[in-house]
């Protein structure tokens, strides 16, 4: 199966992109295939016009369970120290063209959204949240430091630094309403009604002027 869907649909003119993780029966979790295929994506967005927003999200229960450490998942991963580098390095490149291409991405988070996926969820513009969404910095909890794939760059500036430290240092799981309390994401929703949910930001921001959108989303990342 392929690992990331891509799709438009037509109430939208082929304006925007629905991007879903499709790995449901692991969780969405990040193998080497789809940190390749998110990176191909979001890095060619840099130079497409015809894409004004995304929205990103997943199918089945849950968001994204972060990294896949089963074996065979990233299959240079422990043939040398240096690989466990390179490969921090190859996953980093999807937060990095999330945050420099032009459209605004919407992230729709249900169920888990651990570690890299949580990642995923921060170095989007705008997160909403099903009622049942739990989020966390794993990094930590598979003995990397609690700072990887820019949890210490977005955190902060999401959260402020207190709260970032503790999430950071401890791992613990965050919920969605004390998400939404925080300013973390910008609604929580029934769950099965993300997709109805977004539907309304993206007629009000396809009212607005297709350069505006992205000069807009360069000044808010300065």
């Amino acid at each position: 199966n392929t690992p990331l869907l891509v799709e438009t649909r037509d109430q939208f003119e082929g304006t925007v992109e629905w991007v879903t993780l499709n790995r449901p029966d692991q969780r969405n979790s990040l193998d080497l295939e789809l940190v390749d295929a998110l990176v191909a994506y979001f890095e060619g967005l840099r130079e497409r016009e015809d894409v004004r927003i995304v929205v990103l999200g997943a199918n089945g229960k849950h968001f994204c369970a972060g990294l896949d450490m089963s074996p065979g998942a990233f299959p240079a991963l422990g043939e040398a120290p240096v690989n466990a580098w390179r490969v921090q390095r190859r996953i980093a490149r999807i937060y990095l063209a999330m945050r420099t291409c032009p459209q605004p991405i919407i992230c729709l988070v249900q169920g888990a959204a651990c570690g890299g996926g949580f990642s995923l969820a921060l170095a989007s513009d705008i997160r909403i949240a099903g009622g049942g969404a739990k989020m966390n910095a794993a990094y930590i909890k598979i003995g990397l430091t609690g700072c990887d794939m820019g949890s210490s760059y977005f955190l902060p500036r999401l959260v402020g630094s207190s709260l970032a430290a503790e999430l950071i240092l401890t791992g613990q799981f965050i919920g969605a309403e004390r998400a939404l309390s925080l300013g973390l994401v910008s609604q929580v929703v029934e769950p099965g009604q993300l997709e109805s949910a977004v539907e309304e930001d993206l007629q009000l921001m396809l009212t607005n002027s297709p350069l505006g959108l992205r000069l807009s989303k360069e000044a808010l990342n300065v």
